[in-house]
């Protein structure tokens, strides 16, 4: 196979003429404008892939890249590296599914759910060491803010995908997916009313999770914001909270999913970012991270969903969180994502589910990591602030405040609660409950350790 070309970290091959024309009819600007990052404190090489790439699987990809990435109306490089594209709220990628070819723009929730409370109080304002003081997420931001630049209003910020961005991903059908957790094998050692989560496939746990009536219209948390070590490449740590509905023994199992992560592969770098995650079939054809597929409708002009977040909490240090509330409108159905004190992010449109059109029946909140196993032994990437709950505050990672919103559209604290974790001496978690921070847990772990070889 004879080599055509070498394109700012590519090896293009072709083996005919034809192919080789391709090559000259291919975009290759966006090439030449792309970085790539190399490395941050955990020494990871973030593009480390195939160094022979084919001239049909570049232009695949571009093609791919050239969907998901709307024409911008304004474009704001953050400091960070990332691009964020301001594109009109009616070009955005929600409505290139086909369920959401006549879908109308909600442009805010009928009703919020009720009996929120403020987030922070006066008291805790006048506490700055810790914000967890009295809660929120205040003096947490997304990186591309920096420099005091928005994007217009009517717009919506999109975090630019990349070549790079794809290549770091297993191919380009897996890029921005989750790995389905179905499998027949699983599913059958699995009890019914078990949490969505399947020993064996790599994924660890430390979670709770509701064990009440079955009927649930939302949830909200608090949750304390690390940069946890990430050891491989394809590995990721995170916190959120899921939002469920479907059977977990089969593979109709619908999720809603917002939180913040580290995963090199997605994004090129071990820096925490604010995430979304959605699927109707159990992670397997429906449903992407962020925006990086039609679904998710974003209407605030203010967040970027996949970008990054700080300031972060560090060990005997300042603590940092971030709220996230998601429900469902009364009225329209739609699943709406709140952030921090009031910023409506956007929604999960109902159409795109099938269990979860009517209500949810189990919320969990946590964190997960991947545990591949590379050099043979347990992974040494971490959870939370890679330090076992036991710690506690300002040491380990915590959610606090966690709520549930019923049928009422009221909000509530999540009582009747049950905690897992598959390998507690790598990942635990412990609940709790008092007058300020409802209920609560600490969660997390370094992973390998000798207790956890």
């Amino acid at each position: 196979m004879g080599s055509v070309g070498k394109i700012k970290g590519f090896s293009i091959s072709s083996s005919t003429a034809a192919a080789a024309a391709l090559v000259v009819l291919f975009p290759l600007v966006f090439l030449a404008q792309e970085s790539i990052a190399i490395s941050t404190s955990n020494s990871l090489n973030y593009t480390e892939f195939r160094p022979q790439i084919s001239s049909l699987r570049l232009a695949r990809i571009q093609r791919h890249l050239d969907r998901i990435n709307k024409p911008p109306v304004l474009t704001i490089q953050s400091p960070d590296g990332d691009i964020i594209d301001c594109v009109h709220r009616r070009k955005q990628p929600a409505l290139d599914h086909p369920l959401l070819k006549n879908h109308k723009i909600q442009r805010v929730p009928s009703a919020m759910p009720k009996a929120m409370r403020m987030v922070k109080t006066d008291a805790a304002k006048d506490n700055d060491n810790s914000s967890s003081a009295g809660g929120g997420s205040r003096g947490v931001r997304q990186t591309w803010h920096q420099d005091g630049r928005r994007c217009p209003k009517g717009t919506v910020p999109i975090r630019r995908s990349t070549v790079h961005d794809v290549l770091r991903g297993k191919s380009l059908y897996d890029f921005g997916k989750k790995k389905s957790r179905y499998t027949p094998a699983a599913a059958a050692g699995r009890r019914p009313e078990a949490p969505d989560v399947v020993s064996g496939n790599g994924h660890e746990h430390a979670i709770a999770y509701t064990t009440g009536s079955g009927e649930v219209y939302g949830a909200k948390a608090t949750i304390n914001v690390w940069d946890p070590r990430i050891e491989v490449v394809n590995e990721f740590s995170l916190s959120q909270i899921w939002v469920l509905s479907g059977s977990f023994d089969g593979s109709d199992l619908n999720s809603i999913e917002a939180g913040w992560q580290v995963s090199p592969e997605l994004y090129g770098d071990s820096t925490p970012r604010l995430f979304t995650y959605w699927t109707s079939d159990a992670y397997q054809a429906t449903g992407c991270y962020n925006l990086l597929c039609s679904g998710f409708v974003q209407t605030t002009n203010e967040i970027a969903i996949g970008g990054a977040i700080s300031p972060l909490s560090s060990y005997g240090g300042n603590q940092y969180d971030i709220t996230i509330l998601i429900w469902k409108d009364p009225n329209l159905g739609n699943w709406w994502m709140g952030f921090g004190d009031n910023t409506l992010v956007g929604y999960w449109p109902t159409e795109i589910f099938s269990h979860l059109a009517d209500r949810a029946t189990m919320v969990e909140w946590g964190g997960e990591v991947v545990n591949s196993r590379a050099n043979g032994r347990h992974t040494m990437t971490q959870m939370g602030s890679g330090h076992f709950p036991e710690e506690g505050f300002a040491k380990a990672s915590y959610f606090r405040n966690l709520e549930i919103v019923d049928s009422d559209n009221s909000l509530s604290s999540a009582h009747d609660i049950s905690t897992l974790a598959e390998n507690t001496n790598c990942y635990n978690i412990k609940s709790s409950y008092n007058n300020e921070w409802g209920t609560h847990f600490y969660y997390g772990g370094p992973g390998k350790s000798p207790q956890c070889p």
